[in-house]
């Protein structure tokens, strides 16, 4: 006696070749990417949250601890670092907000990828191309943003504890050093991501660059006022800190602009009715051509056909 026929494993539908779904299968696809990239930032953080205890959170204390002495809570008595916490859920509070920090940089590839896979489909080739870049072009400037608020940490705590004076006990807190720290990096990371929006107005034609020549005093001026107003200090070395490389990045993407509608002219320059507005017709030429003017593979044509259709009926009755 045969057993129970096998179960037959169920296919998924095959993909539609016209990329065509509906609004139901849009939201279900949505909903399950969405679902991977929390699981992916819940993994992440669970392994920061391990982590805190293993390196993490000397790395985050590491800016604090390279302090003069007299600048450290117990640093006269025995070279520690203490930050103190004031209240029963303080450490279970920073431990979680340090945690998923580091688990959406440490996830970032998968939720990345899983935005890229939901939004690709509906673009062109070269829209995929610029995409890519762009992403790739993003998470490095934010990067470096972050790289470069963690260098200067040491300096401007320095200069800010140090402006106290004497006869002044600083005892830090733990939520407000590490709320300090991590709001600083954030800062510094989106700011670097700022320059990168005139380029990409610029590429989709929004943007053009003489309006960011034109533009450019006020575009240096508005990065120092944006500066000021992000920065989580608003001391004046953190400002100049943050203002300066934007306003090299903004000078960066100005060149870009420039390098791009360039090569956009010339693009325009080689097609035909370049010059003409979207809602005017193309000047046609109407006139009838000369039949001197034919195509030459026109003049291949029978030499029996060259002649007079009189002649012609002439000799087929002769």
């Amino acid at each position: 006696m045969s057993g129970p026929a096998p179960r037959r494993r169920r296919r998924r539908p095959p993909r539609d070749p016209d990329a065509t779904m509906t609004l139901v299968a849009h939201l279900t696809e949505l909903r399950n990417r969405v679902a991977t990239a929390l699981l992916a930032l819940l993994l992440a953080s669970a392994v920061a949250f391990w982590w805190y205890e293993h390196g993490l959170g000397d790395f985050i204390r590491a800016p604090y601890c390279g302090l003069e002495p007299e600048l450290r809570y117990g640093g006269d008595a025995d070279g520690g670092c203490g930050l103190l916490i004031t209240d029963v859920f303080g450490g279970v509070f920073i431990r979680l907000k340090v945690s998923l920090l580091a688990g959406a940089v440490l996830s970032a590839p998968v939720w990345l990828y899983q935005l890229w896979a939901f939004v690709t489909p509906g673009l062109k080739r070269n829209e995929k191309r610029y995409g890519v870049a762009f992403v790739l072009v993003s998470s490095t400037l934010f990067a470096l943003g972050a790289v470069l608020a963690y260098v200067s940490l040491s300096a401007g705590l320095e200069l800010l504890l140090g402006l106290a004076g004497d006869g002044v006990v600083i005892a830090l807190t733990a939520q407000d050093y590490i709320g300090f720290v991590l709001s600083l990096l954030v800062a510094f990371g989106v700011s670097f991501e700022v320059p990168l929006v005139a380029v990409a107005l610029n590429a989709v034609g929004v943007l053009s660059y003489e309006t960011l020549r034109r533009s450019r005093r006020w575009i240096f001026f508005l990065t120092i006022v944006f500066a000021a107003f992000v920065t989580p200090t608003q001391d004046p070395f953190t400002m100049l800190l943050m203002a300066g490389p934007m306003i090299l990045l903004f000078e960066l993407a100005i060149q870009v602009a420039r390098l791009v509608d360039r090569r956009r002219a010339r693009r325009d320059a080689r097609e035909h009715f370049h010059d003409v507005a979207d809602d005017e017709a193309s000047p046609l030429d109407a006139a009838p051509s000369r039949l001197d003017s034919a195509p030459a593979h026109l003049d291949t044509a029978p030499s029996h056909l060259d002649g007079d259709p009189a002649d012609e009926r002439t000799a087929s009755r002769g």
